[in-house]
């Protein structure tokens, strides 16, 4: 399958998404599966992973009847409440784990304080999750690299990716020090990640396939191509360029790699690393 690997969905109030500032006008409006799909459909991909923009039970609940509504939604990456349950979480876990498109979590950890890392209850949580073979998408600044570094270290057997490589600020020649710390990450052989979110990282978001291409390349060298996933960010991705521009982009980076390794990018390596095909 080829997969977009990191959207969102959102019916869009004020109240909810206080994180849509007035520099993200453009997406104060609902974005639907039917939104998503004639997307999809013009690049050829099969379906998307559909992550929180919310920390909210609710919402998790609803990405999954969306889910089970449309099958262009191939998996489901929510937000349970880890920090608060700790070892407790287990019983939510199993209800949500027994539908088979759910298949991680996320929080947003770009948020928090590096002490968050260390926290014991959303450690003890994460044992959880590790037991369950779910994933957890990692949502961290590129500043907070090290320390996502020694949290990784904590949890051997959890399947991690990398959201929107760290998001580095992308202004320029990439950063010696984000290239370095991103090459420490991805020794852990169980770890991928997502080129995603890229262009809104862009100071005033001018980007250019010029400006990108290192980005990328770093990204693959470091991750290679069966550890590294195509994702678009939409709608957030539409503040900086349309769905079609943002992966006719990644399309021509991955256009020199053998067949087997431009499959893996757009869509094989998510479709093993959150187990789409398994749906049953």
């Amino acid at each position: 399958m080829q997969i977009d690997a990191h959207q969102h969905f959102w019916r869009y109030r004020a109240a909810d998404y206080g994180w849509i500032d007035d520099s993200l006008q453009a997406i104060r409006r609902d974005f639907l599966p039917a939104d998503l799909a004639p997307h999809l459909s013009t690049v050829g991909l099969d379906g998307s992973v559909a992550v929180q923009a919310r920390q909210s039970l609710a919402e998790t609940e609803w990405l999954l009847q969306l889910a089970a509504a449309h099958p262009l939604v191939k998996g489901v990456v929510g937000w349970l409440p880890l920090a608060d349950e700790g070892a407790r979480i287990g019983a939510l876990l199993d209800r949500f784990a027994a539908n088979p498109r759910f298949k991680g979590l996320r929080h947003v950890l770009q948020a928090e304080p590096d002490g968050y890392f260390a926290d014991a209850k959303f450690n003890e949580a994460l044992e959880e999750v590790s037991a369950r073979g779910l994933t957890y998408d990692l949502l961290i600044f590129a500043r907070q690299l090290p320390t996502a570094v020694a949290w990784a270290d904590r949890h051997p057997s959890l399947r991690i990716v990398l959201d929107h490589i760290a998001k580095p600020v992308v202004q320029g020649a990439p950063p010696r020090e984000w290239r370095e710390q991103l090459r420490e990450l991805a020794r852990r052989e169980r770890i991928c990640c997502k080129f995603s979110g890229v262009v809104t990282e862009v100071p005033g978001w001018h980007w250019t396939p010029e400006l990108l291409r290192p980005y990328f390349d770093v990204a693959l060298e470091t991750f290679g191509p069966r550890r590294l996933m195509f994702g678009s960010d939409w709608p957030v991705c539409l503040v900086a360029a349309d769905y079609a521009r943002w992966f006719a982009f990644v399309d021509d980076c991955v256009r020199t790699l053998s067949a087997d390794e431009r499959a893996a990018v757009l869509g094989g390596t998510a479709t093993a690393f959150y187990r789409l095909a398994d749906q049953s």
